[in-house]
């Protein structure tokens, strides 16, 4: 499928998401994706953030590509079966195991715990690091074969974020245009 016939939604995960996070970045390059901006970015309710990506799909005309980071991965996970009609695909980068105690100081994970294992209705890609702080590398395993995902290993690359150095992500761009050609 190409990138130009999709509307890509963007899915960023908890806290801020800064000015040279790669998202922002592609969002800048693809004119057809968007960001998803959630509330309460620092105490996220699934309630409400699942709410926020169900208008975001439903409001777009053509199909839909999900790329999340963090725990909006785990969000994918939680509304899977909810967006499966418009969803064509779902790219999630660095997955982070909210079923771990003390994952953040100031968050306990809510109720996205625990992590949905329930297989995804669409094709869908895990990039995981080797030295994630979020995620181990045996976890990042488990939730891509319990996802029905394939899996990529970005190598250490931390959290794959702006804070880890990955602003413009060009490895991730190409990585995702590659897993844009398996989708029917």
């Amino acid at each position: 499928m190409k990138i130009s016939e999709t509307d890509i939604l963007l899915i960023p995960g908890y806290g801020k998401l800064l000015p040279s996070h790669w998202m922002l970045r592609w969002q800048e390059k693809m004119a057809n994706a968007r960001v998803v901006k959630q509330k309460k970015l620092r105490t996220p309710s699934k309630k409400d953030w699942l709410e926020t990506l169900v208008k975001e799909v439903e409001a777009c005309e053509r199909p839909v590509v999900l790329v999340a980071h963090s725990l909006g991965t785990i969000l994918v996970a939680h509304g899977a079966h909810v967006l499966k009609d418009k969803i064509r695909g779902a790219f999630l980068v660095a997955p982070s195991d909210w079923d771990r105690d003390n994952l953040v100081s100031d968050f306990d994970g809510g109720d996205f715990r625990p992590v949905p294992t329930d297989p995804l209705p669409f094709r869908s890609h895990v990039v995981f690091s080797q030295d994630d702080p979020y995620c181990t590398v045996e976890r990042s395993h488990t939730f891509a074969s319990a996802w029905g995902s394939t899996i990529q290993d970005a190598g250490h690359a931390g959290h794959i974020n702006a804070q880890s150095g990955h602003g413009p992500w060009p490895e991730g761009l190409m990585s995702f245009a590659h897993f844009m050609k398996k989708i029917d």
